[in-house]
């Protein structure tokens, strides 16, 4: 039987999976890093820090089944913001300003006085916030105008590496449309009116845009000997992360909705085209699917800090030693322990987790953390949990959201998928805060076994059937009780009062700093 590898770059850490053609796994691989944070809310990548990452784990995949027939592989990735500034060797010139940065706001306002917004908003069914990664395009050439004149293209992580491995230059149209701003989603193409608009040259946009399963090239002989793959080997296109993460949670139908909880949360939910989604003031982040995507939209709301706060908390408070060889995982374990019996609420402790700005609904880059309703009372376990709860809290705020923008068609049940998932308390914590029953996925994957999945369907190895069934076994993992949802709707008012109540503080400090 033939086996593919599916490969996702994420924020913090590159994964790959092979598996034979019905998902069963078969070798797996990672490697981890951090992007580079040089002045605060700035987060950029080096894209050959992610080209290395993904050479590596698919060759330890390949070193780990001998023998084993390769027939495809697929890449998904981060949202890559700006994309990668390449000249026409496909060269990088400076690093990627990925989803996480926040530095165009110069930018912002500039698109604000001189762009028709209302029109940019029906063309892209998005809207404007230096989260998008046309943005950050622009912000290239205000800042680093020797980059932008021998920039040939701007690609997507993804993209990047296909390119790198086939020779051949192309973009989704997941990744396409995530860039906001420049595509036009009724047309499934670039927006040569508001590139116009924005002054920004066509010709810098990829002219072949392609469906995420869809067959980019194939491997060069000089990388498939590093690879430990066939040459000729097809690469498909893939797309962005939190839609193939919604994929590999089996979601292919209008209705299905997923929570991705990672360095960072999307809720999202496959709409048919033509939806809107929000308004211009609380709008969702709009692109094709990366299945049936010239029919289906896949939209998401999203906090930019989601389990990155976990991380920083642990990094500045956190004097636990580990209790094994797992590290982290030992500290999240005794954290988790000790704030199960911490009352939900954590007892008037509110967490705003707004470490990088905020992305849906707020769409504010100045946005900042706090912790609220601090006394001598309350301990380290406290603010643990009020971290997990206002996460949870931002993710209940994005359903609300998208259901007061007319997505109200939303299945029962909730599906959750990345690292948050390894944790009951928080599982727990999601379903008493959002009312829906939780299901996570059985086998511990999300993007990479999205990936996997669209390689063999890009060539005939899984039939559409198989992949509106997927691969994964969904497992209840928690039930709303009805007390705790009723203690959780109270400090959710609270929640949601603070921001409009604080913005006003935020932005000075944010100014002041």
């Amino acid at each position: 039987m033939d086996h593919v590898i599916g490969v996702d770059i994420g924020t913090q850490s590159t994964k790959a999976l092979l598996t034979d053609a019905n998902g069963r796994i078969v070798a797996s691989s990672s490697q981890g890093y951090h992007p580079d944070t040089p002045r605060p809310r700035w987060a950029e990548q080096w894209p050959d820090v992610w080209l290395d990452a993904v050479v590596a784990c698919m060759a330890r995949c390949v070193a780990q089944a001998p023998g084993v027939p390769i027939a495809a592989l697929c890449i998904s990735s981060l949202y890559g913001g700006s994309g990668i500034p390449v000249d026409a060797e496909l060269r990088p010139l400076h690093p990627c300003l990925i989803w996480m940065d926040r530095r165009a706001t110069a930018e912002v306002d500039w698109i604000r006085a001189n762009v028709d917004v209302a029109r940019l908003g029906a063309l892209t069914h998005n809207g404007i916030d230096s989260y998008y990664g046309f943005t950050k395009m622009l912000w290239l050439p205000r800042n680093r105008p020797d980059v932008w004149a021998r920039t040939r293209w701007l690609l997507p992580p993804n993209a990047y590496v296909i390119a790198k491995l086939t020779g051949e230059v192309a973009v989704d149209h997941s990744s396409a449309g995530n860039i906001g701003g420049i595509y036009d989603m009724e047309r499934r193409a670039w927006s040569d009116e508001m590139l116009g608009a924005l002054g920004m040259p066509a010709t810098l946009m990829p002219e072949r845009l392609v469906q995420s399963s869809d067959v980019v090239g194939r491997v060069l002989p000089d990388w498939a000997a590093r690879l430990g793959v066939p040459a000729g080997t097809p690469v498909v296109a893939g797309g962005v992360d939190a839609a193939m993460a919604t994929l590999a949670a089996s979601a292919t139908r209008p209705g299905q909705h997923v929570a991705m909880i990672g360095t960072s949360m999307c809720w999202g939910m496959i709409v048919p085209s033509g939806t809107r989604a929000g308004d211009a003031q609380h709008p969702l982040v709009t692109m094709p699917h990366v299945i049936n995507g010239m029919h289906d939209q896949y939209v998401f709301g999203g906090a930019s800090t989601a389990g990155a706060c976990i991380a920083w908390f642990l990094e500045q408070f956190s004097t636990a030693e580990p209790t094994g060889t797992a590290g982290a995982p030992d500290l999240l374990a005794q954290l988790d322990a000790a704030s199960a019996d911490v009352a939900a609420g954590s007892n008037g402790v509110v967490f705003l987790p707004y470490l990088m700005g905020e992305r849906s609904p707020l769409w504010d880059a100045k946005a900042s953390g706090a912790f609220v309703g601090l006394s001598l009372y309350h301990t380290r376990a406290h603010l643990y949990r009020a971290v997990l709860e206002g996460v949870t809290f931002a993710l209940r705020h994005n359903i609300e959201t998208g259901r007061s923008a007319g997505l109200e068609r939303l299945d029962d049940e909730l599906i959750v998928v990345g690292g948050a998932a390894r944790s009951d308390l928080w599982m727990q914590i999601v379903a008493d805060v959002t009312g829906y029953p939780v299901l996570t996925i059985a086998e511990d994957v999300e993007a990479a076994l999205g990936a996997a999945l669209l390689a063999a369907f890009g060539v005939d190895l899984a039939s559409m059937e198989a992949v509106r069934k997927g691969w994964v076994t969904l497992e209840r993992r928690a039930d709303p009780r009805a007390a705790t949802k009723a203690a959780y709707d109270r400090t959710f008012g609270a929640y949601v009062g603070l921001y409009p109540a604080l913005r006003t503080s935020m932005h000075r400090l944010h100014d002041a700093g």
